[in-house]
């Protein structure tokens, strides 16, 4: 059993990663930093608590640690972790800036340590039906490519998630999500154009987001409101044989937060209702949604720690998209399009 370190016990570890790590039968949870220590060991009685992050780090005891604190220590703690010989897997974004994640990338690699980024939405079962209609051609040569993350929160709340800082907002908060399903299945793109912006009353960060990623021959819109009460207009993709529509998100984290987990048969299964739709010009035809499997990153965590395994998210793929959303805060500043330079190799 691979002995695992949570810190931090704020909503993404509440709702993701502790039940995920739970239901897994080679992680074992066995400590947890926290500052509501009494509360956390009442709902953790067998799990050691911690009331600092560095004093979790240091008791020696913990092949693995999750991040899950806010955005701004991602780096420092992340640092600690490796430096001390333990394999970590940070919530995203992975740090706030990619000279970090480079950083990161080189000590992990000097020390043959796995560093991975918690990119959960790689597994949504709507972004899996739409990697699986591309590799299918079903759409054709895909010439635009629209990927919502649209919600109903009006109000400014007194979350540190919505107070101004480096890497604070939606944009690095949900676009990380859909930069990273968009290039890592079209690459990164030639220019960038966008509009990130903080549109509730009283809002200091970014509240509304809408990106254009240009590609030779492919447009690819990023978009988030806050003020979307309807429906999630979560994918459009055309092509040159059609178009495919899906509303709604996926499943998995309502059910999560609701006590269904992986190890039950309704776990990521998107009731019909919610399928979307493929048209071409003469038809349209309902698409079953494949099952969604968050559990999946954490049997790829597994499987790299115990036997060598492919890294589940490449923490170098996550520097890119580190990149791209440093360029479109730059874009949005400037009022330009820029373009995205490729690194060296």
């Amino acid at each position: 059993m691979i002995k695992v370190g949570v810190i931090g016990y704020g909503y993404s570890a509440k709702t993701f990663h502790m039940p995920l790590i739970k239901t897994s039968k080679s992680l074992e949870l066995a400590a947890i930093s926290s500052s509501q220590k009494e509360t956390v060991g009442v709902k953790y009685p067998h799990v050691s608590i911690f009331e600092t992050a560095q004093d979790l780090i240091i008791s020696g005891n913990l092949e693995l640690v999750v991040i899950t604190a806010p955005n701004d220590v991602h780096y420092q703690l992340a640092k600690q972790c490796l430096e001390n010989g333990i394999n970590v897997v940070l919530e995203k974004p992975m740090v706030t800036t990619s000279l970090e994640a480079e950083e990161l990338v080189n000590i992990a690699k000097e020390r043959s340590l796995i560093l991975s980024v918690f990119h959960n939405r790689r597994w949504d079962g709507d972004f899996l039906t739409v990697k699986k209609l591309l590799d299918n051609n079903l759409i054709g040569d895909i010439r635009f490519f629209e990927s919502h993350f649209d919600r109903f929160r009006p109000t400014v709340r007194q979350r540190w998630r919505e107070q101004p800082g480096q890497g604070s907002g939606i944009w690095f908060d949900l676009g990380s999500h859909l930069v990273d399903q968009a290039i890592s299945i079209f690459g990164s793109p030639e220019a960038i154009t966008a509009r990130c912006l903080p549109l509730r009353e009283g809002s200091k960060t970014t509240d509304y987001f809408h990106v254009l990623l240009h590609y030779k021959n492919l447009e690819v819109v990023l978009h988030a409101s806050s003020f979307s009460a309807a429906p999630n207009n979560r994918f459009r993709v055309e092509g040159t044989k059609g178009s495919y529509v899906k509303y709604g998100l996926d499943p998995q984290e309502e059910q999560l937060k609701n006590g269904i987990t992986p190890n039950q048969s309704s776990y990521g299964v998107e009731i019909a209702e919610h399928y979307g739709i493929f048209y071409s010009d003469s038809s349209s035809e309902l698409i079953e949604t494949k099952d969604g499997c968050y559990h999946q990153y954490y049997s790829g965590i597994t499987e790299a720690i115990q036997s060598g395994g492919s890294n589940p998210v490449n923490p170098e793929d996550i520097v890119e998209v580190l990149r791209i959303l440093e360029l479109a805060e730059k874009s949005s500043i400037n009022g330009e399009t820029l373009s995205v330079c490729k690194p060296e190799n």
